[in-house]
């Protein structure tokens, strides 16, 4: 298991160099705005250990980006949300997310997707991004999403083994996270088929979601069992964000 635990690294590195190879981006962390390629949305129902993780990816990899809280994104018009490149709204309720926005937000958030904006949802941010009765963006053209099938059997949180397209397969953590039918080309699969990574149009913005959380730090895997090295799917993290921030196509089935 070793071996095949350092060809999955082997493969998601080798990747992430390849996106890596074609980013622009500065490396200041600018929180009032300004030249940072990347908007981390940290408001309201979004998970503060999420936004951690998904910070600590960006760091590592000198990526410049700025947080918005619900307070900062309602104020926002669209042509201020496009002056970056990628909107990134992370894991966490997204029943509290939408009802902490207001409708004007999520229209603005919307027009600026659809006019270039790129957008990564991760697991909450990715039913946001959908058809939500709960001030949802409908960058999915009507298509809403509901819970990968583990929620139904009353498991709550689970090491769940991602089938990859053209790559090896990589046990991530999953919580309460989506399944992605019907929107976009399936990227990566749950053991059940259903689609846990999508990617896809939505206007002229490029975007990409995700049902589980590649991100995870080491601490979120306590009392639960992986085959997959936390590395491994950091840098597979690592790999999406690249995607999403420079329009790249990932494989898919």
């Amino acid at each position: 298991m070793r071996a095949q635990a350092g060809s999955i690294a082997a493969a998601c590195f080798t990747a992430s160099l390849v996106l890596f190879s074609s980013a622009a981006c500065g490396v200041r962390r600018d929180t009032a705005g300004g030249p940072a390629a990347i908007l981390l949305f940290n408001g309201t129902g979004t998970s503060p250990n999420d936004a951690a993780a998904i910070e600590a990816i960006l760091r590592r990899q000198s990526l410049a980006y700025a947080t918005a809280d619900s307070r900062r994104l309602n104020g926002m018009s669209a042509s201020q949300i496009r002056q970056y490149r990628l909107l990134v709204v992370p894991g966490g309720n997204f029943v509290d997310i939408g009802k902490h926005l207001t409708a004007a937000a999520a229209v603005n958030i919307r027009d600026g997707v659809r006019s270039g904006l790129n957008y990564l949802g991760i697991c909450a941010g990715a039913f946001f991004a959908g058809d939500s009765p709960y001030n949802g963006l409908n960058l999915t053209s009507g298509v809403r999403f509901g819970f990968y099938a583990a929620e139904d059997r009353g498991i709550r949180k689970a090491a769940v083994p991602i089938s990859l397209a053209g790559a090896p397969a990589l046990e991530q953590y999953w919580e309460d996270g989506p399944q992605l039918t019907g929107w976009g080309m399936v990227v990566g699969k749950y053991p059940d088929g259903t689609p846990a990574i999508v990617e896809g149009m939505s206007g002229s913005g490029w975007v990409i979601l995700v049902g589980v959380h590649p991100e995870a730090s080491a601490s979120w895997r306590r009392g639960m069992s992986f085959q997959t090295p936390v590395s491994a799917d950091n840098t597979y993290a690592e790999v999406l964000i690249r995607a999403a921030l420079n329009r790249i196509w990932l494989p898919h089935f």
